[in-house]
């Protein structure tokens, strides 16, 4: 999948993501024990996570037989924590590699990985205290609000009536929406709804059909994540709508580019937010301690929109995501 990568503070090298090789010396015998804490695969996204993370682990391995991980998968941040607390304690690690399942939860307990000299590197959903990591490896929000707000200016030249399907209440959330906002000024386009969808399919199953209910013309819906975008398009068809209106989600799903390569007018496009970032995450942090590629700062990946002409770039047939 083509990276789009913006660096901010720190001497980042993008090189590190040729692993293994790259421009710089690599040492195949360098030792290290990484540890990687993740969510479960509660909901498809999450499910990308730990495909990736799994990949990315197994190429390592081969390539570098002296890196060791451990890999832990959470459903709840009290599991995530004791993971945590469990690498330090009885695999001694050299590096954690930690999305967050919540951000206040997990703070304390990675600031004691960093005050121990560990190298940390955290994914997503950042640590409710900055300047905790050493590396922060995450998909640009800002850009996918606004990503997704210019094309509906380009789809609705002439304006229109949507409704907006948000994510769970979060600063991510926030992000999106005020950059989809802002891309939408000096058009027509009307939202005449917006509700959360807390990134759940079947809550957002149940948004959109109080949204049918309520609003007798719907041109359009930012549903703004893939899983939702799935229970409103079930809705709406369900209300045999489907001739009235498309719907643009978004973060790659596996099933909506599939609809985006085939042409689905419902599905004209798509928005990514990969859960291959934890992959990036686990190569950068490896290559910490087997090349001399330094490594601290931000890793931000942007957010590109998936059409027919590009969606192959997009498109993992083996993810479960």
């Amino acid at each position: 999948m083509k990276k789009i990568v913006k660096y901010a503070a720190g001497a980042l090298v993008a090189a590190a993501l040729a692993l293994p090789g790259g421009a710089f010396a690599q040492d195949k015998d360098a030792k290290a024990t990484i540890g990687v804490s993740i969510p479960a695969a509660t909901h498809g996204w999450t499910g990308g996570v730990n495909f990736h993370a799994q990949e990315a682990i197994d190429e390592l391995k081969a390539a570098y037989p002296n890196l060791d991980f451990v890999l832990a998968t959470a459903g709840d941040p009290g599991k995530q924590v004791s993971d945590i607390e469990d690498m330090m304690a009885t695999r001694n690690i050299d590096a954690l590699v930690v999305l967050p399942f919540e951000s206040d939860p997990l703070t304390s307990p990675v600031k004691r990985v960093a005050d121990a000299g560990k190298f940390v590197t955290v994914v997503d959903r950042g640590l409710s205290q900055p300047g905790i990591q050493d590396l922060y490896v995450a998909g640009d929000n800002t850009a996918f609000g606004r990503v997704s707000g210019e094309f509906f200016k380009e789809k609705m030249p002439d304006g229109g009536k949507i409704v907006v399907l948000r994510g769970i209440p979060t600063t991510i959330d926030n992000e999106r929406v005020e950059a989809f906002q802002a891309s939408l000024e000096g058009s027509n386009i009307e939202i005449v709804g917006m509700e959360h969808g807390d990134w759940n399919r079947d809550k957002a199953f149940e948004v959109m059909q109080d949204f049918l209910s309520k609003h007798s013309e719907i041109d359009a819906v930012w549903a703004s994540d893939d899983d939702m975008a799935l229970g409103v398009i079930e809705a709406v068809k369900q209300a045999g709508r489907e001739s009235e209106m498309w719907v643009l989600g978004g973060a790659g799903m596996k099933q909506m580019i599939e609809r985006v390569k085939a042409g689905d007018t419902m599905v004209p496009a798509d928005v990514t937010y990969p859960p291959s970032m934890i992959a990036t995450a686990i190569r950068l942090t490896a290559d910490r301690f087997v090349s001399r590629a330094p490594m601290a700062g931000r890793f931000v990946i942007d957010s590109v929109l998936v059409t027919p002409e590009n969606a192959d770039e997009h498109y993992y047939p083996d993810s479960p995501f």
